[in-house]
Parts: structure tokens; C-alpha cells; sequence
């Protein structure tokens, strides 16, 4: 009798237990993300499904693709055409310099205190955006600047052919701050190249050429593509440099981000579902940059652990 009762008391705790189990995924180490989460929620999807909505109805509260349709009418494109533009050429030529400034403080072998300089620099330069950059640019480069005066003694003059108040001046500041940003960005994959790799290539008797076209370039390909996607995200998003340098009126619509801005701040052209649409297609515009991005950072992790 005590065995069968022990033989119950088993079979009936069991299930009890099995319901009582809390799950393995289940602890609190969630609670250190809840913030995070609770961010996200608050300042991209709360948002972003505002501006989804915005776009998708009218003044009505009726559904319409109106707005989603003007997007390709010139009026509209063109911001959009100037902005992925700017992106492209800024992404690539900071993008570019940027990788040699960090292939010379790791690989080139240039001394750690120049090393410690550049990226300190880099980590500050990168943030260095908005009403300083431009009053720096303008300080640089404008009508009355030392360096624009300089080149006019020796007999070159800017202006007024040249101007830093449109898309040339845009470019010039976009690429101040992306050839900083890349190069935190390429530091730590440059670093990952392991000395391994180019033993082996020189026991093969590989030349330096080659070795960086067969072996490095590649390895290093994905974590250069995840970079200038990034790099064409952070011009692309950019607004307050731009603004400074070319404001409203006219210039409102040079670029897409101030396009957004001229629909709910111009008295003449407000627009606020134009402004949701046209927000809703840089959205769109990122997304398929984050993918990007993220396919790029998965072949680099696969290269990385296929390293070690």
C-alpha cells in the first residue's frame, strides 16, 4: 500500500511540477532589455506606424494611395533623387578615405599614439554635425574665409561659380563627418585580419598585390559593404547640417528630409499626409539599407568564425 501510494503521490506531482516548471527562457535577465524594448517602442514603432497611417488616409480618415502616388510625380522624385545621390557620393568618397586613415593606423603599422590620436579624433568628428559643421564650413570656405582669400591672391576664385550653400556644400560636410565614421567602423575588421593568413599567402609566394586582391580584399568585402550602407543611411537621414546650409524656401526642396520638414512647418505648403508619404518611402529607402546591411554583417561573422 505504501508503494502504490508513493507510486500515485509521483504520478500526481508530476504533471503538477511539469505545470509549476517555469520555462527556460523565462528569468530576469529580461529585465536589463525591458528598457530597450520600451525605447524602440516608444521612438521607432509607435512612430513609424503613425506615419504608415498618415500616409495610407486622407483629411476624411478615408483610405486614398494618393499620396503614395504623388511620390513619383517630378515634384517629389527630385528631393528624393538629390538626397540618394548625395548618399552614394558621400558614402563613397568617405567611405574610401576613410578605409585608407584606417588601414594606416592598423595594418600600415603607423605608431599606437597616432593610432590613439585618429580614432579619438574619429569618435568626435563622427557626432560633428548640424549648426557647428556648417558654421565651420562656412568659416572654411565661405565668401569672406582665410582659405577662399588665400586661393583668390594666387589667382583662383571660388566663387561665384562655387558655393557651399547647395549640393556641393551638402557633399563637402556629409563627407567631413562620414570618412570619421568609417573609420571606427573598419578599425576593428582591418584589425581581424590575422597574421596567419598573410604567412600562408607569402609562403605561396603571393605578392603583396595579391594577397590583398585574393585573401583580404575578400574577407574584408562584406564588412565594406555593411559599411557603406551604413554610411548611405547616415547621409540619407541627414537633416540639420542641410538645413543650416540651404534652409527653407527653395532649398527646402534640395534634399528629401527637408521636403519632409517644408510639409508641416511652411505655412504655403503644408501638407501633412504628403509629409507621412514622403516619410513613408524613406522608410522604405532604410529598410532595404538595414537589410543590406544585415546580409553584409552575417557573411562578415561567417568569415570571422571560419578565421578562428
Amino acid at each position: 500500500m505504501v508503494a502504490a501510494d508513493s507510486k500515485s503521490t509521483v504520478m500526481v506531482t508530476e504533471p503538477r511540477a511539469r505545470l509549476l516548471a517555469r520555462p527556460a527562457w523565462l528569468n530576469w535577465n529580461w529585465l536589463g532589455v525591458a528598457p530597450f524594448f520600451l525605447f524602440i517602442l516608444a521612438f521607432l514603432l509607435l512612430p513609424a506606424t503613425s506615419i504608415v497611417r498618415g500616409a495610407l488616409v486622407d483629411d476624411n480618415n478615408q483610405f486614398t494611395t494618393q499620396y503614395m502616388l504623388n511620390l513619383f510625380t517630378q515634384v517629389y522624385s527630385t528631393p528624393y533623387v538629390n538626397t540618394i545621390e548625395i548618399s552614394i557620393v558621400t558614402a563613397i568618397v568617405g567611405g574610401l578615405l576613410g578605409f585608407l586613415l584606417a588601414w594606416s593606423i592598423t595594418v600600415g603599422g603607423l605608431p599606437a599614439r597616432i593610432r590613439s590620436a585618429v580614432l579619438s579624433f574619429s569618435g568626435v568628428a563622427s557626432q560633428f554635425a548640424g549648426l557647428p559643421l556648417a558654421f565651420a564650413l562656412a568659416a572654411t570656405l565661405g565668401r569672406s574665409a582665410p582659405i577662399t582669400k588665400l586661393l583668390s591672391n594666387v589667382g583662383i576664385n571660388l566663387y561665384p561659380s562655387f558655393t557651399i550653400y547647395g549640393v556641393l556644400g551638402i557633399c563637402l560636410a556629409y563627407t567631413y563627418f562620414q570618412i570619421p565614421f568609417m573609420v571606427l567602423i573598419m578599425t576593428p575588421a582591418l584589425d581581424g585580419l590575422r597574421q596567419e593568413w598573410r604567412e600562408a599567402a607569402d609562403n605561396l609566394g603571393a605578392s603583396r598585390a595579391q594577397y590583398w586582391r585574393l585573401v583580404a580584399l575578400p574577407i574584408l568585402l562584406p564588412s565594406l559593404l555593411s559599411a557603406l550602407a551604413l554610411l548611405f543611411s547616415n547621409a540619407f537621414g541627414a537633416y540639420a547640417t542641410a538645413a543650416v546650409l540651404v534652409g527653407g524656401g527653395v532649398g527646402g526642396a534640395l534634399i528629401i528630409s527637408l521636403k519632409v520638414a517644408s510639409q508641416f512647418s511652411t505655412d504655403s505648403m503644408t501638407n501633412p499626409h504628403q509629409g507621412y508619404a514622403l516619410a513613408f518611402g524613406m522608410i522604405l529607402i532604410a529598410g532595404l539599407t538595414i537589410l543590406l546591411y544585415s546580409y553584409a554583417r552575417g557573411r562578415a561573422e561567417q568569415w570571422r568564425k571560419s578565421g578562428t
